[in-house]
């Protein structure tokens, strides 16, 4: 009995250690997505650029980084992933290390390209570290503390970066932001703990019997979950980029007042990342958890995009609707989880994420011409379709890949 406790124990940190490490670095991967937002008037004053030219950086990181995402996790399940994932944060402490030191605009949009480098290795490492060596009870808290710590990264980065330019001035900022970056890479990189590689080898598909590849990628079930995730990105995108813009312009909304709706959004989307780990660990029916989500947060879209609800309702409207979306979270992951062969874990979580960089491109286009058009409440309305549309991709049965 001592001795299986112990043995649970030990499993137990082992958990802890390695879930630690992957959430640490996806803080830095959020906190480097964020890095030239808070420091864009500094940095454009310096080299007279407009915003346009300025916001190429963004475009270099976004393109490099979309574009990589899927190559980098079939390098991961051939390589293994701590390797990839102290390689992609070493790429990006380097560049933005870069930028603090040399004074050159095209210097600083070229390191954002090679940051957008680095960063097309988070997301396929970090999944396939935690699917591979996480305990299957805790799997689901894995990933919701995975998803949380991103959104930490965000939400640290505008205040950091801001006392750390006016102590070094922003270049300062920069150098500060590698110095993060080196500082994780290193911990990764010592931490082995028995772990030889990542991921297990990937089955072939003569001898399984079951697509490998690009061709697993292109099955139904995979391809479902990329739209997915486009439709998260769109309603994410849609909600904290212009729900500000969009209530002012609909109801008059005081500008304190849709900040506040915002911030109560954001805030309670990472309380419900966390209760959305409870629940996966639970329950194995994570596509009706989803589904569920998602019909609430379209109720309270609705909602909002039709009702002047006054200041205080409006409120809590939209922080219900942060909690909903964030308790959808954890349970996505799962179901991705659940239809990836072993050996597939960085290609798959690499393809699929891509989503957000799809969606990303995508949702200022749809969002803006909306608003351009003068039609500011259908901005919710579309959130509400969005996520509609997004039910259907995860209440459709699919094949259990295997059992991990």
């Amino acid at each position: 009995m001592s001795q299986a406790t112990g043995v649970a124990e030990t499993a137990s940190r082992g958990d802890g250690r390695i879930i630690a490490l992957v959430s640490a670095a996806h803080f830095v991967s959020h906190y480097y997505i964020l890095l030239l937002a808070p420091l864009f008037a500094f940095v454009r004053a310096e080299y007279n650029v407009s915003y346009t030219e300025l916001g190429l950086a963004l475009v270099a990181f976004n393109v490099v980084a979309g574009t990589l995402q899927t190559p980098a996790g079939f390098l991961v399940d051939r390589l293994g992933a701590r390797i990839l994932l102290v390689a992609g944060l070493l790429l990006g402490a380097i560049a933005f290390t870069i930028v603090g030191l040399v004074n050159s605009f095209w210097v600083l949009v070229a390191m954002f390209a090679l940051a957008g480098m680095g960063n097309a290795v988070y997301h396929p490492a970090d999944y396939a570290l935690l699917s591979q060596h996480v305990s299957n009870e805790r799997m689901g808290q894995a990933y919701s503390v995975h998803t949380f710590a991103g959104l930490l990264g965000g939400a640290a980065a505008p205040a950091s970066l801001l006392v750390m330019a006016n102590l070094w001035g922003w270049r300062g900022s920069f150098i500060g932001a590698g110095v993060l970056g080196f500082a994780v890479a290193a911990i990764l990189a010592l931490h082995r703990d028995g772990e030889a590689h990542a991921s297990v080898k990937p089955r072939a598909s003569d001898a399984s019997g079951e697509p490998a590849g690009w061709r697993l990628l292109m099955t139904g079930p995979i391809l479902r979950n990329l739209v997915f995730f486009i439709l998260l990105a769109l309603i994410s995108g849609g909600l904290q980029n212009y729900s500000v813009v969009a209530l002012i312009a609909s109801y008059g909304t005081p500008v304190a007042t849709a900040n506040l709706a915002l911030t109560g959004y954001l805030t309670l989307s990472a309380l419900g990342v966390l209760a959305g780990g409870l629940v996966v660990a639970r329950t194995s029916r994570h596509s009706l958890v989803a589904a569920l989500g998602l019909t609430v947060t379209t109720a309270l879209a609705v909602l909002v995009g039709l009702v002047d609800l006054g200041s205080l309702l409006l409120v809590i409207i939209m922080s219900a609707g942060g909690f909903f979306t964030g308790v959808i979270l954890p349970s996505r992951d799962m179901i991705v989880r659940a239809i990836t062969p072993p050996g597939s874990f960085g290609k798959v979580f690499g393809f699929v994420t891509t989503g957000f960089n799809i969606g990303g491109i995508v949702s200022p286009l749809i969002f803006g011409a909306v608003m351009d058009h003068g039609d500011p409440r259908t901005v919710f309305i579309l959130v509400a379709v969005f996520c509609l549309l997004s039910i259907f991709t995860v209440v459709q049965k699919t094949p259990q890949a295997a059992q991990h």
